[in-house]
């Protein structure tokens, strides 16, 4: 994909703005917030599994599902970088395995994982693309998942 559109450092501020207040909604569980702060056409390249709705309602089912597995949920920004129309941040999500998580039932572990995503705005700070990867293959050994390695033959 090309490069965006230049933005004026309010811009840059209201985007940066955008990615803290996702961090916010998460946590205190007022996930109609991303209503706002998503496009309905918003392009993730890596969506979750309950994110089949896409959108706003993509993302506020999968954040439903994280604040029942681990209701004390936190979100730490370490990173973030805003230039044009981009937000880059890199974060660690804690919290304790209260509720089912990818079909692990609560075991009342702790958790602690690190993630990054880049995101990109429209002029009014609202994200239309989105990449991101957390590390939940530590979450999942964190909450004692049965980890096997599964191979697939080369054909």
């Amino acid at each position: 994909m090309g490069k965006g559109p230049a933005m004026n450092s309010n811009s840059n501020a209201k985007n940066a703005t955008n990615a803290r207040d996702w961090a916010e909604a998460i946590m205190s569980g007022k996930l109609d917030a991303f209503d706002e702060l998503v496009a309905s056409d918003v392009v993730d390249h890596d969506p979750a599994p309950e994110q089949a709705a896409g959108g706003p309602a993509g993302f506020k089912a999968f954040f439903s599902m994280l604040r029942t597995a681990f209701p004390d949920i936190k979100i730490s920004v370490a990173h973030m970088f805003a230039h044009e129309d981009q937000v880059a941040l890199a974060y660690t999500i804690e919290g304790t395995h209260e509720g089912t998580f990818a079909g692990i039932p609560a075991t009342g572990k702790r958790i602690k994982a690190r993630g990054m995503q880049i995101s990109r705005y429209d002029h009014g700070g609202v994200m239309i693309e989105r990449w991101g990867s957390s590390d939940e293959l530590g979450i999942l050994k964190q909450i004692g998942a049965k980890i096997s390695a599964q191979t697939d033959p080369v054909t």
